[in-house]
């Protein structure tokens, strides 16, 4: 299948940087990505993940090699981690592309997999030099036992903790422990789903530094957006 990769920033509040750009997988013409998951199946997802892979490292490449680039993963297309990464670093070779500057997401709602070979592929990237990283962080299957297990270097926290934390005290209550423990672990934290300029406030006051969404800026097909100064 034809794909394509739209960008949207990663920020830092701390000191109005981009910490990353998180790539996102879209059709050709821009098709949403829902439209494209939904041609994955059982007998295509290794080699959809690895399109996905060369297509946002080459991307990426033609647009900012400074930059760090955030891929998502189908750890269920994995079947050796060292084996199966090996065309990820041609790409990387091929374009000149940093691979010190690679995050690889889990993606936490797939269908969940043995913790042994999550924690396997984590151990192997941590290894390779990359950063791992858990995206939608307590939407869907794990837990602390799992945060234990694949001690990632970051944290997505889901959006439904982020929606409206400033209107709900048990949002604030949740994430501010989380992110006390998270600290304690040396985990970085990430706010993704940030819509509203109260959400930012108050989850900057809450000790989370790296935020991502249409608050800052949407993501944009094939080019990297600008974090307007507004938003400070």
């Amino acid at each position: 299948m034809a794909i394509a990769m739209a960008f949207q920033p990663i920020v830092n509040c701390r000191d109005h940087s981009i910490f990353a750009y998180e790539a996102l997988v879209r059709g050709p013409k821009g098709e949403s990505a829902g439209s494209i998951l939904n041609q994955v199946t059982e007998g295509n997802k290794y080699s959809f993940d690895q399109a996905c892979r060369v297509e946002a490292i080459k991307t990426m490449a033609g647009l900012d090699r400074s930059a760090r680039l955030s891929i998502n993963f189908l750890p269920n297309a994995i079947y050796n981690p060292n084996t199966c990464i090996q065309r990820t670093l041609s790409a990387a070779k091929q374009y000149q592309y940093d691979t010190s500057k690679l995050i690889f997401e889990v993606v936490e709602h797939e269908e969940p997999i043995s913790q042994h070979k999550l924690s396997e592929i984590f151990t192997a990237y941590r290894a390779m030099g990359f950063t791992t990283a858990i995206d939608d962080f307590g939407a869907g299957y794990s837990g602390l036992n799992q945060l234990l297990d694949l001690k990632p270097d970051l944290i997505k926290l889901d959006r439904a903790l982020v929606d409206g934390i400033d209107q709900n005290p048990d949002k604030k209550i949740v994430v501010k422990h989380l992110v006390a423990m998270l600290k304690d672990m040396r985990i970085q934290v990430l706010a993704e789903g940030v819509e509203r300029r109260e959400e930012y406030e108050l989850l900057h006051q809450l000790g989370i530094d790296l935020m991502q969404g249409y608050y800052f800026a949407r993501p944009l097909l094939g080019a990297l957006p600008v974090v307007p100064e507004s938003c400070w």
